[in-house]
């Protein structure tokens, strides 16, 4: 009886009934809508086939071509055939050439074909220490520090302002003098270790600042022998530009041309170190090709020692890699000759 007054409530609404029972049945009739929907669409007027516009004559080749195969399998030579076709023969493409395989215009060997190797002499255990040349010829350092790329002279202004921000302009520059005399006076101890000098060097260690570098680099230092030239200048006779070397002396049986660095960052990994292999290579070449060395070089070592006294991180150069830095090396020289 409930149910009967409730329907009939219903009932005096118009669609009330309506809505009740077709919402569940609605749900579940869902092919039926779209039967209906169908039977809308063929009642319109059918539509004209566009592809009687096409020029038959025209494509008719390509029609034959895409009907004619009897299955539908394809094989890489039908694949290929349909694209000739389609899209006519592949056109030729090389791939970029990579900056780093960009040869120099004047290439110069790193290993100088013509240099004579004369025989031990008596004092070949003293180091060559050549002073340095004031010509007017460019430095290694200087051609490096004007053939920075864009990327590289963002980043180093970017960090000047940051120290002077947090240091003030006179604290930057006390800080950068600090930086050239540890580096000094860490050159000069590592010198005096390798001439015997052990009381000058153990003078120079109650520094503490030179004695944590000294620390840093001592298990390096077990590895280094037959010292060749310490703090030496060298200069390439065909490509005229000069430098200062560390040192050239046998690491692990190899001669290398050894480069010392200070750092307050770790510097792991030898792209850590910029431009330093450049340099390194540069050393080579101009040792190589300098009259007052009766040696070769094939290798190069950098060294980055560590302020707190953590272990030092060796960066070796085989001649593989010695003569890639070298080629870049002499993309840099030419730009900055092209500069000047």
């Amino acid at each position: 009886l409930v149910k009967m007054q409730f329907l009939q409530i219903l009932s005096r609404k118009p669609g009330s009934l309506e809505v009740l029972f077709q919402i569940p049945f609605c749900q579940k009739q869902f092919p039926y809508t779209c039967l209906s929907t169908s039977v809308c669409v063929y009642s319109k007027k059918k539509k004209g086939n566009s592809y009687e516009q096409v020029d038959q004559e025209k494509y008719k080749n390509l029609v034959h071509s895409v009907t004619s195969y009897k299955t539908s399998a394809q094989t890489p030579e039908t694949i290929l055939e349909e694209d000739s076709l389609l899209y006519g023969p592949p056109a030729k493409h090389r791939p970029p050439v990579k900056a780093g395989t960009k040869t120099p215009k004047n290439w110069v060997p790193l290993i100088n074909p013509s240099k004579r190797i004369l025989p031990v002499s008596r004092d070949s255990n003293v180091p060559m220490k050549i002073g340095l040349q004031r010509t007017k010829m460019p430095s290694v350092t200087r051609i490096l520090q004007q053939t920075l790329s864009p990327q590289q002279v963002f980043y180093l202004e970017r960090w000047k302002q940051k120290m002077i921000e947090d240091l003030g302009k006179e604290g930057f520059e006390e800080y950068t003098k600090n930086l050239f005399l540890q580096g000094e006076l860490f050159h000069s101890a590592l010198e005096s270790i390798f001439m015997s000098e052990e009381a000058s060097a153990r003078d120079q260690g109650e520094d503490d600042v030179v004695a944590g570098y000294l620390s840093s680099v001592e298990h390096v230092l077990e590895d280094i022998s037959d010292v060749k030239a310490l703090e030496s200048g060298v200069h390439h006779e065909t490509l005229q530009y000069l430098g200062l070397v560390d040192c050239v002396a046998k690491y692990r049986g190899r001669l290398c041309v050894i480069d010392w660095k200070t750092s307050e960052k770790p510097k792991p990994f030898l792209q850590n170190t910029y431009d330093n292999p450049l340099q390194v290579a540069a050393y080579i070449g101009a040792i190589n090709h300098d009259a007052n060395y009766d040696f070769q070089v094939c290798c190069g070592l950098i060294v980055v020692a560590y302020k707190n006294g953590s272990p030092a991180h060796p960066h070796f150069m085989d001649p593989d890699l010695c003569s890639q830095y070298w080629n870049k090396w002499l993309l840099r020289l030419e730009e900055y000759m092209d500069k000047n």
